[in-house]
This record gives structure tokens, sequence and C-alpha cells, in this order.
């Protein structure tokens, strides 16, 4: 039982990439219509929920539809995870936002309007 441990980050792997193969066929519901990126997936170690962790680019009323579009997808989602990766049960999927990609690109630009001049560095009082 030394694997067992690794089983769900194993299982982890395989939705993510599955996911994502998933969304980059081209998804028929109408309602996710802007880019989506699987980040991660954290599985619990009975195998029984996955939280996917997904960046949606686009204005926030497509980023709202999209999630809800995504939500609605878990059901056949969950149903083509469990026949493409052979688990006796799928786990139920949970879409969670993860805004770490428009995190790093906001700091990014930050860092290059500082740079160019145009935004001055904050101060030392500033970051107290």
């Amino acid at each position: 039982m030394a694997n067992d441990g690794r089983r769900p980050d194993r299982v982890a792997e395989a939705i993510r990439e599955e996911v994502a193969r998933f969304l980059a066929e081209g998804v028929k519901d109408p309602r996710v219509t802007a880019l989506v990126t699987v980040t991660g997936v954290d599985v619990t170690r009975d195998l029984r929920h996955a939280r996917i962790f997904v960046s949606i680019l686009g204005s926030d009323a497509d980023k709202a539809q999209t999630q809800e579009g995504l939500k609605s997808l878990a059901g056949h989602l969950r149903s083509r995870l469990g026949k493409s990766l052979r688990l006796r049960l799928a786990p139920e999927l949970e879409f969670v936002m993860d805004e770490s990609i428009a995190h790093a690109a906001r700091i990014e630009t930050l860092l290059a309007q500082i740079k160019d001049g145009t935004l001055a560095p904050p101060d030392a009082s500033d970051l107290d």
C-alpha cells in the first residue's frame, strides 16, 4: 500500500490532461466562449471528489457565462473521465477559478510600467 499516496496525484494529472483535451477539442456548450486553461487538479485521497482549477480569460460577463457552462458540463465530463480513465467511480467534479495567471499578468504590467517610467515605484512608506 506504499503507492496509495501517489495514486491521487496520478489520477489528478490524468484528469487535468483529459479535461484540457476536452476543452481544446471544442466544447459544444454555447456558454463556454472564453479561453479556458486548466491550471491544476486536486483529487481527494478516496478519489471521490476532484477540484479542477481553471483560468478563464475574457470580460467579467464572459467569465461568468463560461463558469456557468463548465458547471453544467461537469456531469458529462465526469462520465467521460470514468470511461477514458477506466475508473470504477468517477470523481465528482468542481470547477474553481484560479486567478494566479491574471495576477501574474497584472504584476508584469506594473513592472513594465515602472521600467518604462510611466508608473512611479512605490515609496518605502507605502509598503508598511
